[in-house]
């Protein structure tokens, strides 16, 4: 039996509310069910029960320590349809003070942004499996910084995604 793909991540956050605000307004998550100190959302477009649970667990709550000498979770990442939603999901999040970063990953092209408890999670845009070069391919074992704009140029606004596929089939 293999796994299949991800149906949803649970965060603790310091003020579920305030979480559920940013969730719903950055990134277009839709509340499924709400509770005294947590809230389930679904992403636009999922026909998942819900793809993000929130749980709160107080203003007192200290920063997630992952990665600063500790393990755990680095950050998820969800992929957008379009490369135009990646283009108005940097600008929204950018305008939220919340982008960290923006990379290409040669299949991928990605944005890093930080939620209001410093949690990171990552937006991408896959290059649809037809239209991978030997250079995306190549670009893999590489990260460089996202150049949108010739994304842009080179795919177009409306170009859909791979939608989980980062890979040639081969």
């Amino acid at each position: 039996m293999g796994i299949h793909r991800l149906n949803h991540a649970v965060l603790h956050v310091r003020d579920v509310a305030v979480s559920k605000r940013f969730y719903m307004d950055l990134l277009g998550f839709r509340v499924v069910t709400e509770l005294p100190r947590a809230v389930f959302l679904q992403a636009p477009g999922s026909t998942n029960d819900h793809d993000l649970g929130l749980f709160e667990v107080g203003a007192a709550a200290g920063p997630n320590p992952s990665g600063r000498g500790t393990v755990g979770l680095y950050h998820l990442a969800w992929e957008v349809e379009t490369l135009g939603e990646l283009e108005d999901l940097s600008s929204s999040l950018r305008s939220a003070s919340a982008l960290v970063g923006a990379s290409d990953h040669g299949s991928t092209k990605s944005l890093y942004a930080r939620d209001p408890d410093g949690l990171e999670f990552e937006v991408v845009w896959l290059i649809p499996a037809a239209d991978l070069t030997d250079a995306d391919l190549a670009g893999r074992d590489e990260t460089t910084e996202l150049h949108l704009p010739r994304e842009l140029e080179r795919f177009g606004r409306d170009a859909r995604s791979g939608l989980g596929i980062s890979r040639s089939a081969s």
